[in-house]
């Protein structure tokens, strides 16, 4: 899986609660920084992702994905259940040697 397709599985298996699909994209090592918490390590991540992000029914419609030697941004919005708007987003995506996800910075 090339590095677009990676960022593209990452925001369809997160929305569709594809856990373990999403953990496999995710180096061990991975952390998010977002403005409102760090996770400092994949199992953190995907624990709150599962239990405890206080919307689940939300879907990413991504607008543009660009490349650049080290990584990718993606910019979009994140939608509510009902389709409505709750925020735009900058997501910057770092990778590993072995394509997994190490990184991502979230700007909202």
């Amino acid at each position: 899986m090339d590095r677009d397709s990676r960022v593209r599985a990452y925001y369809r298996r997160l929305d569709d609660g594809e856990y373990a699909e999403l953990e496999s994209l995710l180096h061990p090592t991975f952390v998010q920084r977002r403005p409102d918490r760090t996770f400092e390590d994949r199992a953190s991540f995907l624990e709150f992702m599962r239990s405890e992000r206080p919307l689940t029914e939300t879907t990413h419609k991504l607008t543009t994905v660009c490349a650049s030697e080290g990584g990718r941004a993606a910019s979009g919005h994140l939608l509510d259940a009902n389709g409505n708007e709750l925020f735009a987003f900058i997501d910057v995506f770092e990778f590993g040697p072995d394509g997994r996800l190490t990184q991502l910075t979230t700007y909202v």
